[in-house]
């Protein structure tokens, strides 16, 4: 995984930018993987795990009517926890899911995730649906994964167009 954080590192310093998290499912995870790469102070702004809704709300501008209508982990909340980072930082990455084992249903079950990466002019959104037999600390490790890889496929997709 800390290929992804290093080439998260690598696009942030080359095109000048900072990154943010706000993170749910992941507990910090992904936050902690960004800042395993030696030098990541010159790019990371602030991270925030925004475990609880009223956090979302507080620290990255998530909707009340947002979360009432669509719920905690939804598309909609993951790209505005994005892109409520973005008073703070350049690029706002976020994650919400359910790890398990407990908090799924049939419409939202344990092992999905959806992660948004939000700049100036983007938001991207990608779903990640996980076995929900996997255990706990293993989802949220391959939720985090995913996260990061999806986070390079947009930063190179958006910072290096004819470059």
């Amino acid at each position: 995984m800390i290929e992804f954080a290093k080439k998260i590192g690598e696009i942030a310093i080359k095109n000048h930018l900072t990154i943010s998290s706000a993170e749910s499912c992941t507990g910090g995870l992904l936050s902690s993987l960004l800042t395993d790469v030696s030098g990541s102070s010159e790019y990371i702004k602030i991270n925030f795990v925004t475990y609880a809704n009223e956090a979302k709300s507080k620290f990255v501008d998530v909707k009340k009517e947002t979360l009432d209508n669509f719920g905690a982990v939804s598309e909609q909340t993951s790209r505005e926890m994005a892109q409520g980072l973005l008073k703070y930082t350049d690029v706002g990455i976020s994650t919400t899911g359910i790890a398990g084992p407990t908090g799924g249903n049939s419409e939202k079950p344990v092992g999905l995730m959806y992660s948004s990466v939000a700049g100036k002019n983007f938001c991207e959104t990608k779903k990640i649906l996980l076995p929900p037999d996997t255990e706990r600390v293993e989802m949220k490790k391959q939720f985090t994964k995913e996260a990061l890889k999806f986070a390079v496929e947009t930063l190179e997709k958006q910072y290096t167009k004819g470059k």
